[in-house]
Parts: structure tokens; C-alpha cells; sequence
């Protein structure tokens, strides 16, 4: 009460319109009190979202907050370091409260798969800076046999809670298992209970790695996401884990054999064909030989010579004839 000397004032529901400067005047008889406080209003960071996009065309990371005030500030940061420059794109966007939407992206690094993409997000009033960390990765695995599915935490959280959660691409994602670190208790969703297996003694020490067991192609493909949390941190690996059927790669194993076999045989005789058809062409290019049979052709170049051989006598004894008429 103002008469006991308690001037406080109380507004209720206080929003960004309530900010700014208020002076308080106390006055009697004997006195005067001045007072001036400076309202600052805030609307705190209460979520931070990170994931992959691929809505522009090429591989994103998406750093999300929303309802904030005043505007956050946006910091990215890899894990390793990176020489490579960091060009995030941010943009704030503010509703009619006043309330800033900050949406911040930045490329995939090419040829860094494994790397660990931060963003951190404070204000300029202070308080707590909240991060949030993704990681990337792909795993295959054969049905019916069991897989480990890792996860590790960074070093600087302390005491995480630890969440698996799958999603298979068509249906909302489900709750896999939840860990608390401190307590030591994990919860196992109904339809996981005979599939998963988590070693409660390595979480504390930052192992969150998940053994999948007996997996099912139609029921476990898909991607599974493990968040290790603090009240102002998180990091979140997920992984997409193929499984092959062995069974039915061996059952059309056959049918691939046989259409190779095919595809060699009709190789072979297009060869073939081609082979052939360059033997008649080259010996129809080639001079035909004589029909004649082989005795035959003999004879008659026997008979050749003899008449040649006649021919230069009769020559010669002409020539001679000659010469004895013209001595007489």
C-alpha cells in the first residue's frame, strides 16, 4: 500500500509495448523520492531446430529459432575446424507482436562428409547461449543380422538425456528409447522392446551407440535420429541405414547369369557372322584358279615346250639353209 510506503507497480501480462522508462515520485511534507527504472522486455530463446535441406537445390544446414526478442544473433562453427570460410545466409523476420523469426543457412562443405555442423544463438540482453549440432552419416546392413547404429556425444555435455527416434519417410517419426544419464533409467517403446539393445553404462560416457537387432527390411529401413540433451544444448546424429535381403539378391542371382550367358552367345555369333562375311569377301577379291585337272595341265605344258622347242630348230635350220645357199 502507497500509505505503508509500497509504491510498486505491477503490470500484468507485460509485452514489448511495456518497455521503456518509468519514474516514480514520492512526496510529503518533509521529503521527496525520485525514482526512474529502465523496463527491458524479453522474449528468451526457449528452442533451437537444426537439419539438413535440400529444398534450394543443393545440400543445406537449416538453423532455426522462433518468438524471440530481441533480435538473436546467429554464429556458425564446425567440428573439426574448417579452413574453409563460413557464409551462412541469415534473415530475421518480425511478427505483428514484434517477435523475431531467425532463419540462418549454410552450405554443405564438399568433400568434409563426416564433419559436425554448430549453431549457436544468443541475445543482447545475455543470458544462456543455446547450441545445437548435427551430424550426417549412412550405414548398410543384411536382414537377420544384427547392427550397431553409432552415436557420441561431444565432450561438453555433461550428463545428457539421451532419444532415438526413427522415421521411415512416410510416417510421423517414432520414439525408440529415451536415457537419462543421471538417473540411470531408459524407457523402450513397446514396438522396439525385442529390437534394440543400448549399454546404459557407456551413455554417461558419452556412447549412445544403438545395437539393432534381427532387423527387418519393411520395418527398420529407414532413418534413425539420436539427440543427446541439456537444458540448453543438443546434439543429434542421424544416420540412414539401408538393409539388404541376401535371400532375394541369391534368388535373381540366376536369372543375371543366365541373361549374361545370352548377351555372350549372341556376342559370339554377331563375330561370327562378321568373320565370315570378311573371308568371302576377300577371296572373291582373289584370281580363280584353273578348273583343269593337275595331269592335264602338265601334259599340256609339256607339250608347250616341245613346240617351242621345234619352233627355234625349224629357226635355226632356216638361218642355216640360208647361210649355205649364200656360200654357194
Amino acid at each position: 500500500m502507497v500509505a505503508g510506503g509500497n509504491a510498486t507497480l505491477v503490470l500484468k501480462e507485460a509485452g514489448l509495448k511495456d518497455r521503456g522508462v518509468y519514474r516514480c515520485l514520492v512526496r510529503t511534507s518533509q521529503w521527496e523520492h525520485r525514482a526512474k527504472v529502465v523496463l527491458k522486455v524479453e522474449a528468451p530463446v526457449r528452442g533451437l531446430s537444426l537439419e539438413l535441406s535440400r529444398l534450394s537445390g543443393y545440400e543445406e544446414m537449416k538453423c532455426t529459432v522462433r518468438d524471440v526478442f530481441p533480435p538473436p544473433r546467429v554464429a556458425w562453427a564446425t567440428e573439426p575446424p574448417t579452413f574453409q570460410d563460413l557464409r551462412p545466409i541469415t534473415r530475421m523476420l518480425a511478427d505483428r507482436r514484434g517477435l523475431y523469426t531467425a532463419d540462418s543457412r549454410l552450405k554443405v562443405l564438399k568433400g568434409q562428409p563426416d564433419l559436425i555442423y554448430i549453431c549457436k544463438v544468443g541475445t543482447s540482453y545475455g543470458g544462456p547461449t543455446w547450441t545445437s549440432s548435427l551430424r550426417e552419416r549412412a550405414i548398410a546392413g543384411s536382414e537377420g543380422r544384427d547392427l550397431t547404429i553409432p552415436c557420441f556425444a561431444p565432450p561438453y555435455l555433461n550428463g545428457p538425456t539421451l532419444h532415438w527416434n526413427f522415421s521411415n519417410g512416410e510416417d510421423p517419426p517414432a520414439h525408440i528409447l529415451t536415457y537419462e544419464s543421471r538417473s540411470g533409467r531408459g524407457v523402450s517403446a513397446p514396438a522396439w522392446e525385442r529390437h534394440v539393445e543400448l549399454d546404459g553404462f557407456r551413455v554417461p560416457f558419452g556412447d549412445g551407440s544403438l545395437r539393432l537387432m534381427d532387423p527387418e527390411r519393411d520395418r527398420h529401413q529407414g532413418a534413425y535420429s539420436c539427440v543427446f540433451s541439456t537444458p540448453y544444448n543438443t546434439y543429434t546424429e542421424r544416420t540412414d541405414v539401408a538393409i539388404d535381403n541376401p535371400a532375394a539378391n541369391r534368388s535373381s542371382s540366376p536369372q543375371t547369369s543366365y541373361w549374361w550367358i545370352v548377351g555372350l552367345v549372341v556376342a559370339v555369333t554377331i563375330l561370327a557372322l562378321a568373320a565370315m562375311l570378311v573371308y568371302l569377301k576377300l577371296r572373291g577379291n582373289t584370281p580363280k584358279a584353273s578348273s583343269r585337272d593337275p595331269e592335264e595341265e602338265t601334259e599340256l605344258n609339256s607339250v608347250k615346250d616341245l613346240e617351242g622347242g621345234n619352233e627355234n630348230s625349224n629357226r635355226f635350220d632356216a638361218g642355216g639353209n640360208d647361210a649355205k645357199l649364200g656360200l654357194s
